[in-house]
């Protein structure tokens, strides 16, 4: 029992000799030492993990004038508040041509057989033999 005490004594000499070799050799004395451990023991916020106490403080990235700018101008805007539709519908902006829109509506309109699908005499294909008469006076024109 006392081989293993003088050892145990030992090592504890050894670690304590290293230990303020290491302390020494970073250029901080024991009592700074101390002292820091002293006052990150008297910390207020010590044991608080970050956002228990609220969140942190804002610090704005953005420049303050140009965020004024931003909302000045945001506040005049005619419709700032109005949610899309409220005011009717959007206008509309074609994307084609109107004329060739209205001249394929009139030819459908005026085909003989537009209401006759396949199958619906008879179970027979109808083959339309009829001219369309808005296809023929526009190719005349």
């Amino acid at each position: 029992m006392k081989t293993s005490q003088l050892a145990l004594a030992a090592a504890f000499a050894v670690l304590a000799v290293t230990s303020a070799q290491a302390q020494q050799s970073a250029g901080r004395t024991r009592e700074a030492v101390e002292a820091e451990a002293i006052a990150a023991a008297h910390a207020p916020n010590q044991n608080v993990t970050r956002g228990s106490r609220g969140a942190d403080p804002f610090v704005s990235t953005a420049d303050a004038d140009a965020m004024y700018k931003q909302a000045v101008d945001t506040a005049h805007a005619p419709n700032q508040n109005v949610t899309r539709g409220s005011r009717g519908p959007d206008p509309f902006t074609a994307q084609r041509d109107p004329a060739q829109v209205y001249q394929e509506a009139m030819a459908t309109a005026a085909a003989p057989d537009q209401n006759v699908t396949s199958g619906s005499r008879v179970n027979s294909k109808v083959v339309s033999t009829l001219q369309n008469s808005v296809l023929q006076s526009a190719q005349g024109k």
